[in-house]
């Protein structure tokens, strides 16, 4: 039981930086401080898409499930066992990485916007 709870906030843990990868951006608009911790994942998400390396959570997820009793993740990794063909089908996965790249490109000119906004209010409000 310990080795699957292990195993689950784990996959946890993988689909929250998943998430901050995407809507991270986001996030800065409201802290703008964290927008340098969001663009290191973007970059390390935007060259895992490309070069397709694995994840150290992959293996230590894998890793619990198999010491659990269960079934490890498919071999190409965790995307391919919890997304592609479970929340969306195969083909579209280039769709799903544009749109997510598309995301971070919005979400970052919408913080340029705020953070200029905000300093030309501040310039006007300065003695």
């Amino acid at each position: 039981m310990f080795y699957r709870i292990l195993a689950d906030a784990t996959m946890i843990v993988h689909f929250m930086f998943l998430a901050y990868v995407v809507a991270g951006g986001f996030i800065a608009w409201r802290w703008p401080r964290t927008w340098f911790a969001h663009a290191a994942v973007a970059v390390y998400g935007t060259f895992n898409g490309i070069i397709q390396f694995v994840c150290p959570l992959t293996p230590l997820e894998h890793h619990w499930r198999l010491k659990a009793g269960q079934a490890g993740l498919e071999p190409a990794g965790f995307v391919e066992t919890y997304l592609i063909g479970v929340v969306y089908p195969a083909e579209h996965w280039p769709t799903v990485q544009l749109t997510a790249a598309a995301v971070v490109l919005a979400s970052w000119i919408g913080l340029a916007i705020r953070l200029r906004r905000k300093r030309l209010v501040n310039a006007d409000t300065a003695p």
